[in-house]
Formats: structure tokens, C-alpha cells, sequence
């Protein structure tokens, strides 16, 4: 997914830029301006996200629940309310989402997109009602960038660099992107152990990019049969690029946005 994102913080025809190097990636807002001093407890929040839900850092509390070291009620309150977005993924899914890839407890499949739609909350309740927060390409976007005109947001293409497969326009709404296009081949299917390998992305939109990030893994996950699981999740539509250049989108997209 594309979106451009600039270093450090600007403003430009009074919209603020900022990116904020965190959690293995790069998260960029897009705010209008005025609205300068609701950023930093929201950039705090995620580095503190960091520290407690990176499974590299061998003293954050999900590192230590997964040794046994914590029990769930010594732990972050927010580590039971990742696990149970979790679950709710898995039952959805079939189970082709998975806290525990590799046979550890792993939940940041979840995380990204949990911590990138609180973040945009956390905006909200400071009153900023036009805003996306792009977490390493995944976006939760609110309002508009202007009066009168929808956030566009560009999905890329996996197999032409510097192409967009196709691009997604609206107001309130959250884009997710699975695939081995920048990170290379790492998804696994949970029910076969074997990396998946029959699509070349997938995009799931929706209101919420918590579920749209999960929902993006656990598709790609599933293959060639994620266009029949897509249409019938409500709320929630798909696109998708094979590895032959073929695409396919459920009868939804993207006009739920």
C-alpha cells in the first residue's frame, strides 16, 4: 500500500506530517495543523505499545506471559484485550488466524492495527475529526483531507514495484494489506505449516482496522478460498492480486466506504 510519508514533522496548505519511527515500522499521521498538540501523548502511546507488546524485547509483559513468568492479571490490562479481539478473530477466520504462529505466542498479526485504530481514536477524543493514521501501510482514516474531497489511498501493486493495483477512496473507514511483496514470503497457513503462496495480496476495508488487519493475514492465509470467506463477513470487503496478475474483489468493493 502507498501513501507518501515524510520525516520528521511539517505542515503543508495547513495539514501537519509526521513520522514517527515505532514498533518495527514507520506510523505517519496526516492532521489538519491546529491540531498539533493531540499528537504527542498519541505518539507516547504507541512507544509504550512497543514496549509492552514486542516479542523481541524479552522483558515486555507479552514476552514474559508467553514464558509463563506473568500471569494474565499481572499483565498490561490491554494484553486481555488483544487476546480477546483475538479469539474473535480466530472463530471467524476458521482458525486461519493464529496468536501462536510457530507454536509461540506471537499476537502482533493483531497489534499493528489495534494500536494504529486507538491511536486514531485517541485523535478523535482530543477532537480531531479529520485524520489517518498509516501504520507501515495499514490506515485508519476519518473525515476528510479537505472539504468535499475523500482520503485516496493507493493500494500497490505486488508484482510491479512502483504500480498501484487500485486505489480506494472514502471517508471513515480502515485499509489493510497482507502479502509477501515488502516483507517477502512469511504468512503460514496455521492448518497445513506451509507458507502461503497462492495469492500475491490481499486488501481488506472496513471500519475498523484492528479486524481489517487480521482479516488481511488470515485471507492471505486462506488462498484461493478467501473470496468465498470475504463475502460473507459483514461489513468487510476484499481485493486481491494472484501471482499470474489475475485479481478478484468481493460485490462490495469499495463501495462500503
Amino acid at each position: 500500500m502507498t501513501m507518501t510519508a515524510r520525516g520528521g514533522t511539517t505542515a503543508l496548505a495547513e495539514r501537519l506530517r509526521h513520522a514517527e519511527p515505532v514498533m518495527g515500522t514507520v506510523v505517519s499521521f496526516d492532521i489538519p495543523a491546529a491540531a498539533a498538540a493531540a499528537l504527542p501523548p498519541v505518539l507516547r502511546w504507541l512507544h509504550w505499545v512497543d514496549a509492552t507488546f514486542s516479542t523481541y524485547r524479552d522483558h515486555s509483559d507479552v514476552s514474559r506471559f508467553g514464558r509463563g513468568e506473568l500471569s494474565l492479571a499481572e499483565c498490561a490490562p490491554e494484553l486481555a484485550e488483544v487476546l480477546g479481539e483475538c479469539a474473535v478473530v480466530r472463530d471467524i477466520t476458521g482458525g486461519y488466524f493464529t496468536t501462536s504462529p510457530g507454536g509461540r505466542l506471537d499476537p502482533p498479526g493483531l497489534v499493528k492495527g489495534w494500536s494504529i485504530e486507538r491511536a486514531g481514536r485517541m485523535l478523535a477524543g482530543a477532537g480531531v475529526t479529520s485524520y489517518c493514521v498509516n501504520g507501515g501501510g495499514d490506515l485508519q482514516c476519518a473525515g476528510e483531507p479537505a472539504p468535499g474531497e475523500p482520503w485516496r489511498i493507493g493500494i500497490a501493486s505486488p508484482l510491479h514495484p512502483g504500480r498501484l493495483a487500485t486505489v480506494v477512496t472514502g471517508r471513515d473507514f480502515a485499509v489493510a494489506t497482507s502479502g509477501n511483496a515488502e516483507r517477502g514470503v512469511h504468512v503460514v497457513n496455521p492448518h497445513t505449516g506451509q507458507f502461503a503462496a497462492d495469492l500475491a495480496s490481499v486488501t481488506i476495508t472496513g471500519p475498523r482496522l484492528t479486524t481489517a488487519d487480521a482479516y488481511a493475514t488470515a485471507a492471505f492465509a486462506m488462498g484461493d478460498v478467501a473470496r468465498g470467506w470475504a463475502e460473507r463477513v459483514p461489513g468487510y470487503e476484499a481485493f486481491a492480486v494472484s501471482p499470474d496478475g489475475r485479481t478478484w474483489q468481493t460485490s462490495g468493493f469499495p463501495a462500503a466506504l
